[in-house]
């Protein structure tokens, strides 16, 4: 099907703002309206997510949806202030783009609404909101709870990771309009953008606890809020899959769910391998909910999950073996908890063990081999041979495998634990130890201890008191084979993905109650699951004229004892290359480096330095943002200082400078 394609199009709200808008039309629609398809984030239609939003939103297009691809207000050259993410106000123009969407002549009345992290977020809260015409939603690498599972904490530990999302979202933020959307206007507004701009990862580390700026957003605070179906996707390499089968279980409303390998991108481009038609499965969701089509997706099984087999650990992984499984429901009756127990010797296994003490004081830098937090399909990210950490942690060891466990779900453990500190944290690795002795992790989680019992209303430890605690794992999908080992490693450090404790502490571990719960699946494959091979719409014409380049890499200091871990993209931040979107003459390269400091004997020597360059433009039309943030810490509080400058041609047009003390909130 012939499809025409609207490059900005206004969509007027109550309040006077304008939201810009791309929109792809099947032939005919203006004689015989079709449902669309709706997706709406801050990262720019006209240039920052072109190459990834023709080649997908033409495909809807072309089998008879109209798509439009929204920019939240004050993101690309829509009107208005982005103050931060996931606010009433988002939410609110959501409702409004939704019913002028179903307005429009060209459209049924019946609206989707898909998106991939910040717009799968969305995707659910909007859905909570219950507008009358959006009848489906697709959501995939989001959350329901922003707390738990988004990119600022982690188990009631400060993430890394939000100092260095917040920094790309001030670049992000400082991108400037286009003069050939907005006329001669384009400078004054991208002015006051920058004066305006909020320093993000200031306003994130200042809610360390569960409190109601989370609860704001997070859906698993009402399940019931949402009436429409949901399909949610997540990956085993994405940090945001937990709230799948979380999802699964809390909704009422007809979903599915489908986990795959990959890290976060659409899973018809999915990294590691191996893809799907991610295009078709959508289509077939939109058919049966936006066309009322029986397309027999609703008699999938409710979970559809890729088991993956044992890899070696390596740090760049492009493909993963294994199969697709089916569960009909979620939670499955095919699925039950085997308790393994932590013995005095290092072992784990079923018998009850004697009762002794263990105890763990781990270098400051242990977590050398985590990889990244989030995986986006990029070289080096994966986590490396796990031996090169397993020397600072605990270790707990199965018997070899005489026969094949399959784990698929989120393993729990329970600890009896204590720490000779207030505040203390706790990293678990479930690894897969094969017979050459390569260690791959599986799965993990960090604690803050002082959050034992509820990341809403922490308390510190009292030194040497044992509590029974239960750390719930990142869910995981892993065949462990005959002749492989189970090992579980315990630790009191996790840099550089997690932010030290104020101080180092030693833990101390009773075997007897302590047991690790693997969930196993003990049902057969009654139904095959399988997927087309990936599809493309057509893509929009790029030219690389840079391919870029990545590097990560660790170096110790004998001398000092200091860690430093770096990462680098140079020409793009994921390797993408300098790119030259052609059809809107539009070049950009985006450069950042991170460097991650500290000594194994002192959480306080933690050090964080993040520089990093955007440039974007045409031709009398050059664009430069240069951002420098920098972050430590002393017992009582967090330090952030940073700087931006953005230039015009070469000329130095805004400066801005933040310089912020956060007090440390048993954190």
């Amino acid at each position: 099907m012939a499809v025409g394609i609207s490059e900005h199009v206004w969509i007027p709200l109550s309040d006077g703002c304008r939201l810009g808008a791309r929109l792809w039309l099947p032939e005919g629609s203006a004689q015989a309206p079709v449902p669309a398809i709706l997706e709406y984030i801050p990262y720019r239609k006209r240039d920052g997510t072109r190459g990834r939003d023709d080649p997908m939103h033409g495909y809807f297009a072309a089998h008879g949806y109209a798509a439009v691809r929204v920019d939240m207000r004050g993101s690309g050259e829509s009107d208005g202030h982005l103050a931060d993410e996931y606010l009433k106000q988002e939410q609110d123009d959501a409702l409004e783009v939704i019913a002028w969407i179903a307005r429009q002549p060209w459209c049924t009345g019946k609206v989707g609404m898909q998106g991939k992290s910040w717009g799968g977020f969305n995707a659910l809260q909007v859905a909570a909101r219950r507008p009358p015409a959006l009848k489906a939603i697709i959501t995939t690498f989001s959350t329901d709870n922003r707390y738990t599972d988004d990119i600022h904490f982690m188990g009631g530990c400060l993430l890394n990771d939000n100092l260095w999302w917040g920094s790309i979202m001030l670049a992000y933020q400082s991108r400037p309009l286009d003069p050939l959307i907005v006329g001669e206007s384009w400078r004054a507004r991208w002015l006051e953008r920058l004066e305006r701009l909020p320093f993000f990862p200031g306003l994130w580390l200042g809610h360390q606890r569960y409190d109601a700026y989370w609860k704001h957003g997070s859906v698993c605070e009402d399940f019931g809020s949402i009436e429409c179906p949901v399909l949610a996707i997540g990956g085993w390499t994405d940090a945001y899959t937990n709230a799948v089968p979380r999802l699964l279980a809390g909704l009422k409303v007809p979903r599915l769910g489908i986990i795959g390998p990959w890290g976060h991108l659409y899973p018809h481009d999915g990294v590691p391998g191996p893809a799907i038609g991610y295009l078709e499965e959508a289509l077939r969701w939109w058919d049966r909910w936006l066309k009322d089509r029986d397309t027999g997706i609703m008699s999938e099984p409710m979970l559809r999950a890729y088991l993956e087999d044992p890899v070696p650990p390596a740090g760049t992984r492009t493909f993963t073996p294994g199969r697709w499984v089916g569960e009909r429901t979620w939670p499955s009756p095919d699925i039950r908890a085997l308790r393994l127990h932590l013995h005095a010797g290092g072992g784990l296994g079923d018998a009850q063990p004697a009762d002794a003490v263990l105890t763990i004081r781990s270098p400051q830098s242990h977590g050398k081999a985590a990889g990244e937090w989030m995986g986006v399909g990029c070289p080096g990210e994966q986590p490396t041979d796990q031996r090169l950490d397993d020397g600072g942690a605990l270790l707990f060891d199965s018997a070899i495998l005489d026969r094949e466990l399959e784990v698929l779900g989120a393993p729990v453990l329970h600890l009896m634990i204590a720490a000779d500190a207030p505040v203390a944290q706790l990293a678990v690795r479930l690894c897969d130890l094969a017979a050459d002795g390569a260690v791959t992790r599986v799965s993990y989680q960090v604690l803050n201890l002082t959050h034992r019992d509820s990341h809403e209303h922490p308390s510190a430890l009292t030194p040497g008191r044992y509590y029974e605690v239960a750390v719930t794992l990142n869910a995981c999908g892993h065949r462990f084979l005959p002749g492989h080992r189970l090992r579980l490693a315990i630790a009191s450090a996790y840099w550089p993905i997690v932010w030290p404790a104020p101080s180092a502490a030693t833990l101390s571990i009773r075997a007897r109650g302590s047991a690790l719960e693997l969930p196993v699946r003990h049902g057969a494959d009654a139904q095959p699951v399988s997927f087309p091979p990936p599809s493309h719409g057509p893509r929009t014409p790029v030219t690389v004229l840079d391919p870029g380049s990545v590097r990560r890499y660790t170096t110790q200091d004998h001398v000092t004892g200091e860690t430093t871990y770096v990462t680098e993209g140079i020409g793009g931040v994921f390797g993408e290359g300098i790119l030259r979107f052609d059809a809107v003459d539009v070049t950009i390269a985006h450069n950042l480096r991170r460097e991650l400091a500290i000594r194994d004997d002192d959480p306080l020597s933690a050090r964080y330095l993040l520089t990093q360059s955007y440039e974007m433009g045409r031709e009398g039309w050059r664009t430069r943002i240069d951002t420098r943030a920098q972050m430590h810490s002393d017992a009582g509080s967090f330090f952030l200082t940073a700087t931006l400058t953005a230039r015009l041609n070469g000329a130095l047009v805004a400066e801005r400078q933040w310089q912020l003390a956060v007090p440390r909130d048993l954190a």
